[in-house]
């Protein structure tokens, strides 16, 4: 770390407004096509964040940046509000940013701004950041393993008494899952086991580390932080055992050393089933963390983590409208399309997280689109899985417009059909609350999921379908009912643009094909 230079205070373009998907920096920052200039900074593993609420701590700052990788440097600007953090490599930066353009980041409730710094390193006169840097200081010692040597009144980083965590979810109104859990704590290190339970009427679970520095790591930066928009807040505290008995494998118990594991009915391990209560021995004192509120929420693009896919698909299979208050729009913007797909090909890419009631093609930028979903869960939920994808050799970027809805145009001036209305789709997959849809919400994969395959359609002809469509079939399975087929192409990418090309393709017979990604490989 550069400690005896000068303290560098970035002026100049670190000071522009950061692209953000908050709707306040979106009004700001004008239009989405700035929006999309002010992406295309050159990367550096120093970022400058803005708009930091006032008392903001140096542990806070560095906890935005701890699930990407090691920090190694911070300067605080108090009184402009303002922050630099340096981070071990420039892309784990990339990560950080890529992530945080999707999701909102926030401190203390307070939506703060991140981009890159003109500065390559970050150098720090270590008098005058003193205190910063015995957080950092005692940071990288539990990221590192060892001891940490700060002043015990800036951190308080004891050793790790156990490797595993007792998890508690406060205002908990959409579902939380296991695999929910494993998806956010395996950025922190190796995660053996989670048992869930209910416990007083709150849901919690026992989560073991193989290591309890992982543990420490992953308690210091997610306790108090949201899974959900505003909801789902995670209250982290060590447990007082140090190992956890798992006896069977399903949806409220896991051990992932141990896959032979029964699911407690002597049904396979791959089927989801209940069991377990609450889990025999002595449980830990929960206190109550004071830590500050951010939102993990939704992404998957340019190699971000990704804990909440999950959780966004949990929420709308619990059937629920947008949080009240939380002010996200339901259009997206998408770009680096190709530019021969219509509006029916983006309706059926982006109708698979949500129902798409319009799409408007750019008129000056054909490569780009406005779509709009019923709601912003929707939205957020098809930026995540869809930001970052591979679709005709061309990485789409997807993210949430200033707009709230997308007008129709009026008669007449339409001439080139740019705008389509799609309200009244009989394709919508989300419409009938409780729809078995919501419980197969998953992100684009090379194996899609085929229904309402027409009676006496056998393999071959399925194969030359989606042959004929430019990909390239590796494998075919039929369900036993033949109804429903598992077919895998080469790539993601081929796996995306069949779907687009042949989602609601017509069979024959009044049927028409449903097509959508699977979570499984054949």
């Amino acid at each position: 770390m550069d400690g005896d230079v000068a303290v560098g205070v970035k002026r100049g373009s670190d000071e522009l407004t950061m692209y953000s998907s908050s709707p306040s920096s979106l009004t700001a920052n004008g239009s989405d096509v700035k929006k999309q200039r002010l992406e295309e900074s050159p990367p550096s593993r120093v970022l400058h964040i803005r708009k930091l609420p006032n008392e903001v701590s140096e542990t806070e700052v560095i906890a935005l940046g701890l699930p990407f990788g090691k920090v190694t440097n911070i300067l605080m600007l108090k009184g402009k509000n303002q922050a630099f953090l340096e981070l071990g490599t420039e892309e784990a930066a990339i990560t950080m940013v890529n992530y945080y353009t999707a999701v909102t980041p926030q401190v203390r409730n307070t939506p703060v701004f991140i981009q890159y710094s003109n500065h390559k390193e970050l150098k720090t006169d270590s008098a005058l950041n003193q205190r910063a840097q015995a957080v950092l200081q005692a940071v990288s010692a539990v990221q590192d393993g060892s001891s940490p040597s700060s002043d015990p009144g800036v951190l308080d980083l004891a050793p790790p008494p156990s490797p595993v965590l007792r998890i508690i979810i406060d205002n908990m109104f959409y579902p939380v899952t296991l695999d929910v859990l494993q998806q956010i704590f395996s950025k922190f290190g190796t995660v053996m086991k989670i048992i869930t339970f209910t416990k007083n009427n709150q849901f919690q679970a026992l989560l073991q580390f193989s290591d309890p520095v992982n543990a420490q790591q992953a308690k210091l930066s997610l306790d108090g932080q949201n899974i959900y928009n505003s909801c789902c807040t995670l209250r982290i505290d060590f447990s007082k055992l140090v190992n956890l008995n798992v006896k069977y494998n399903n949806d409220k118990s896991r051990d992932y050393t141990r896959p032979d594991l029964p699911t407690g009915d002597g049904e396979s391990t791959n089927k989801d089933h209940s069991l377990l209560g609450t889990p025999s021995g002595a449980l830990a004192s929960y206190s109550s963390g004071g830590g500050y509120s951010s939102s993990l929420s939704l992404s998957q693009g340019g190699g971000a983590i990704s804990p909440l896919s999950a959780a966004a698909a949990a929420a709308a299979a619990a059937g629920r409208v947008a949080l009240s208050g939380s002010g996200v729009s339901g259009v997206l913007l998408a770009s680096n399309l190709n530019e021969e797909n219509g509006t029916t090909q983006a309706s059926s890419l982006f109708g698979v997280y949500g129902d798409v009631q319009r799409v408007k093609i750019l008129y000056n930028k054909k490569d780009s689109a406005l779509i709009q979903l019923s709601d912003g869960n929707q939205a957020q939920l098809a930026m995540s899985h869809l930001n970052g994808q591979k679709v005709f050799g061309k990485v789409m970027r997807v993210t949430l417009s200033k707009h709230q809805t997308v007008a129709l145009p009026r008669e007449g001036l339409d001439d080139q059909l740019l705008t389509k209305d799609f309200s009244g789709s009989p394709l919508h997959r989300f419409k009938k609350p409780g729809s078995k849809n919501f419980q197969n919400i998953f992100p684009p994969s090379a194996t899609l999921h085929l229904s309402n395959v027409r009676d006496g359609l056998g393999e071959d002809e399925l194969r030359l379908l989606f042959s004929n469509s430019g990909g390239t079939v590796k494998a075919f399975k039929f369900f036993q009912d033949r109804k429903m087929a598992l077919i895998q192409m080469t790539s993601v990418e081929e796996a995306i643009q069949t779907l687009m090309d042949l989602h609601n393709y017509d069979m024959g017979g009044n049927h028409h094909l449903k097509v959508s990604f699977s979570k499984s490989t054949i």
